[in-house]
């Protein structure tokens, strides 16, 4: 089995909100579809499990963002550690 990690943990590391339970409510009210396997479905819970090599989509700040989780990170680091999770997806 390939390793997971907690969307929201996962948002978190990668620094695209300040706390993880600012990852939990953001998962929780349906901003963040995930696309594992080519089926895409809207995440409900911040316990789904994301894995290396699925696409995210959500929309902040106004701009709909698309990337595929490139690594799960151990810890919240540095701005260029959790750059290193992800790539972003040209539309």
């Amino acid at each position: 089995m390939s390793e997971t990690c907690r969307i929201d943990v996962w948002l978190w590391r990668a620094r695209f909100l300040k706390t993880r339970g600012l990852a939990a409510a953001f998962v929780e009210g349906g901003a963040v579809r995930l696309t594992h396997n080519g089926v895409q479905v809207r995440l409900d819970k911040p316990s789904r499990a994301v894995r290396t090599g699925d696409l995210l989509t959500f929309a902040r700040n106004g701009q709909v963002t698309t990337l595929r989780v490139e690594a799960l990170g151990e810890r919240r680091g540095p701005a260029e550690e959790a750059r290193a999770l992800y790539s972003l997806v040209t539309t």
